[in-house]
């Protein structure tokens, strides 16, 4: 995959957390958001990856269970080796919202949810 268009850069794929329970949002190549080119990428399979770029966020409220109530699809979230959620993905290549209207519909119904947290 490449970073090719507005959608792939800029909009969520989804949520990862950093060990101070601080989380951001990376775009469809596993990036974050805006981030519009792999020179220097790191893994978001490291829980250290983009520690030194000021991205992460602590958010009110934004605990384990208001991501289940959230997400719907049990294999949209990821959980560390202790049982803990640390990514949770916004879409699948099933569900890619460029696929249909009703994959926009349910996109933007996660987006408005995850909106209304607050740091």
């Amino acid at each position: 995959m490449a970073l090719t268009d507005f959608f792939r850069i800029n909009l969520p794929y989804g949520i990862q957390k950093n060990d101070n329970d601080e989380w951001f949002c990376f775009n469809r190549e596993y990036l974050p958001l805006g981030w519009n080119s792999t020179e220097d990428k790191e893994s978001i399979h490291k829980s250290y990856s983009y520690q030194r770029v000021p991205i992460h966020t602590k958010y009110e409220g934004l605990t384990e269970n208001k991501i289940l109530e959230i997400i719907k699809e049990p294999s949209a979230i990821q959980k560390d080796e202790n049982g803990v959620i640390n990514r949770v993905f916004f879409y699948n290549d099933g569900t890619n919202p460029r696929n249909s209207p009703k994959d926009w519909d349910d996109y933007f119904e996660i987006i408005k949810k995850f909106s209304q947290l607050r740091r």
